[in-house]
């Protein structure tokens, strides 16, 4: 059950990474500040990586052709998925982009089983459901406008969920791709390479169209190493999820990072739990709970 560790481990770890980015927003906008995660956490995951292998006493597995497609598939559909996620905000519908976005767990479920065999009990689906409904009650607030004019946030928000799952889909794939090496190695190996990837793309793009963002990102850089470093440190663990049971099951326990962000706006801002949102989060709890009897 070492899965359901690295999953509360990886969303912890994103929680505290999202609120760290969330700072940085203001000074490096929203791409910059997305970037961070990429450009700065992939010297952590290099690390990570020597770091592993050292322990381990072996060399770290060569990529495949196979390999190489899955772990780029999963790391264009995560900067897609961010893209998408964008847009269905700046449409002035934050809280319906959250809540779409959160079916992720419901269509990795269903990518896994199309693409890697992934086995899907009626146990699992009730699971994956129950707690995807309550994390859509938290983010869905009073007054949400839900009628047609509401149509283009919904369907980038869902487009978003469904391109975060074939990222973690594809991952996994990648991961599944490099063969007998140990877990850890082989999820540790493909973070490395994700993260090359996505740092190589957007800072190509940010160099090319908005190089302002990056020189920001530069002048502030003890608070981007340490929101690369809480990135590369939740994928981490995420990938070590991914490399020991389905990612359905990972993305589903990882729902409690709405839990996570709950005690966080109390604790730091003093937000009060309304009932729908005590609600919702019970809907979580129940759903997770499912995930990890039928586990």
């Amino acid at each position: 059950m070492l899965w359901m560790l690295a999953a509360l481990v990886a969303a912890a770890g994103q929680t505290a990474r999202n609120a760290m980015q969330s700072s940085l927003t203001a000074s490096l906008g929203t791409l910059g500040a997305t970037q961070v995660r990429f450009i700065y956490g992939f010297p952590f995951a290099l690390g990570f990586l020597a770091v592993v292998a050292a322990v381990a006493r072996v060399s770290v597995p060569a990529p495949s052709a196979a390999f190489i497609g899955c772990t780029c598939a999963g790391a264009l559909a995560q900067i897609l998925a961010t893209a998408l996620l964008l847009s269905a905000m700046r449409a002035g519908a934050f809280s319906v982009a959250t809540a779409c976005t959160k079916t992720e767990a419901v269509q990795v479920a269903l990518f896994g089983f199309l693409f890697l065999g992934d086995a899907l009990t009626p146990a699992r689906i009730a699971a994956i459901a129950i707690a995807t409904g309550g994390v859509i009650v938290v983010a869905s607030k009073p007054g949400t406008d839900w009628s047609a004019r509401g149509v283009k946030p919904v369907l980038l928000g869902i487009a978003s969920g469904g391109l975060f799952a074939l990222a973690a889909v594809g991952i996994r794939g990648g991961i599944l791709a490099l063969g007998d090496a140990p877990y850890f190695l082989r999820a540790t190996t493909t973070l490395a390479w994700s993260l090359g990837i996505q740092a190589f793309l957007l800072g190509t793009w940010l160099l090319a169209f908005d190089r302002a963002a990056l020189a920001r990102s530069f002048a502030v850089w003890r608070q981007s190493l340490f929101a690369g470093f809480m990135g590369a440190f939740a994928s981490q663990f995420w990938f070590l999820g991914f490399s020991l049971t389905t990612a359905a099951n990972v993305r589903t326990l990882g729902l409690v990072e709405v839990l996570f962000a709950q005690a966080v706006s109390r604790r730091v801002f003093g937000q009060r739990v309304s009932a729908r949102e005590a609600a919702g989060m019970a809907l979580v709890v129940a759903g997770v709970a499912l995930l990890l009897l039928a586990a």
